[in-house]
């Protein structure tokens, strides 16, 4: 079969029953027709034998890989492999499984479940599908370093320097806008939320913030957008409200028909947040780091993501101005490769992936296990460490936490643990998080 360029990744939507192609996005170059339809061939040939077929490698070390949503639309994603780093194979199609489930999300998220499921008019789904554009190329293409919930399904989180009054505004201007559901966004990452925001589904909260920071990009200063709750409200439409106080900064609410967008922009927004202006440049200023200046890293620390899982919140950063003698300079997008790429290797084969804490039964039953290696023991692994070229990596899992870090490979490998382990005690105690 020809393969995409190495690190492409192509995806293709079908309909389920006929196989009619609905779009591709993403790649250059793209799959001609007949291997489009190859793909969904063999799909359905193993259907009809009583087979699923999930995913495939392909002899130049790709990956193919399918998933049919409410046996109505299916998903093809392919890659081109080259993404290199750790067991890249698994982690490939870890990866690959996370987009397609994101992708339908995102279907749902702006058409709505019924849309998609009822296929009564397949040329005008291929039209309306056009507005869903933006959003999937955004989860193809992974536009904004440092932002990790596509795959953790934790919320992107920054943490502010006055929390306190940051939170307070936003539980009132939620409140004035007739919602309980409201937050600030800064640098595409969540400052501030409403009780109501946390307690959505988690991928509801990242599809959220991927749409939020898919709409700032446009450059308008406030907008109104019907969107569906993948899981909360599949099949009735709420009004997400978006407003930017400052560049890099928007505040955002999901209401009814209610407040109007020029009522709530002129009545509220100046009320609530003119107040604010300097509280916002300071959380303006904490940036990609995510975290206040009072905690101090470890100078050989990389890069980190930190994971809290009864919040299900994240901060990552990564610090590219740290440099060693005898390791290589990284680039800062090396970085966040080689952080996602462990993240996955951890939670694909030892860890408890932290979504699994959230998903049905049934999914779970259908996900099954992605490593033989957790299958026969009665433990769950509590640490792990992988040493490479680039540097050493060392993942750390508490009841509550999970840290992973990139070390510099100076760093001797029995003080990983102890590097690991107070890095996740200063950040606890400063922040809170």
């Amino acid at each position: 079969m020809m393969m995409l360029q190495d690190g492409a990744t192509q995806l293709l939507c079908l309909t389920a029953s006929s196989g009619v192609p609905l779009f591709t996005r993403g790649a250059s170059k793209q799959l001609p027709f007949s291997v489009i339809g190859s793909l969904n061939g063999v799909h359905m040939f193993g259907a009809g034998q009583g087979v699923v077929l999930t995913c495939c490698e392909t002899e130049g070390g790709g990956k193919v890989v399918w998933r049919v949503f409410q046996d109505s639309v299916m998903l093809i994603a392919v890659s081109g492999g080259g993404h290199g780093g750790v067991g890249s194979s698994k982690e490939e199609e870890v990866r690959l499984q996370r987009l397609l489930e994101n992708v339908w999300g995102c279907m749902v998220l702006v058409l709505g479940l019924d849309e998609l499921v009822n296929l009564r008019n397949v040329e005008r789904l291929k039209r309306d599908l056009r507005s869903c554009f933006s959003l999937i190329d955004e989860l193809l293409e992974d536009r904004q370093e440092g932002v990790l919930g596509n795959l953790t399904h934790c919320a992107d989180s920054l943490l502010p320097p006055n929390p306190t009054v940051l939170q307070e505004a936003v539980d009132g201007f939620a409140q004035a806008a007739d919602s309980e559901f409201g937050c600030l966004v800064v640098h595409g990452r969540i400052a501030a939320a409403t009780e109501k925001w946390w307690r959505l589904a988690p991928q509801e909260v990242v599809l959220l913030s991927a749409l939020i920071r898919s709409l700032s990009v446009s450059g308008s200063a406030s907008c109104d957008y019907p969107i569906f709750l993948p899981q909360g409200s599949p099949t009735v439409a709420h009004r997400l409200l978006r407003f930017q106080l400052l560049p890099g900064a928007d505040v955002c609410v999901l209401c009814g028909p209610t407040p109007s967008l020029h009522g709530a922009e002129t009545r509220l927004v100046g009320r609530f947040w003119s107040p604010l202006v300097e509280t916002l440049r300071d959380c303006l200023a904490v940036g990609e780091r995510c975290l206040l200046g009072s905690v101090s890293l470890r100078p050989d620390v990389l890069a980190l993501l930190l994971i809290n899982h009864e919040t299900r919140r994240a901060v990552s950063c990564v610090r590219t101005s740290t440099y060693h003698y005898d390791a290589p300079l990284l680039s800062k997008a090396r970085c966040w490769e080689l952080l996602k790429l462990f993240y996955i290797f951890s939670t694909s084969r030892y860890f408890i992936q932290g979504e699994t804490l959230c998903v049905s039964p049934e999914e779970k039953a259908q996900r099954g296990n992605t490593e033989d290696f957790p299958l026969g023991f009665s433990h769950q692994p509590q640490q792990c460490y992988l040493v490479t070229d680039e540097c050493k990596s060392y993942g750390l899992q508490t009841p509550q936490h999970q840290l992973f870090l990139l070390i510099l490979p100076s760093v001797p490998t029995f003080a990983l643990r102890t590097l690991a382990t107070q890095t996740l005690s200063d950040i606890v105690a400063a922040t809170g998080f």
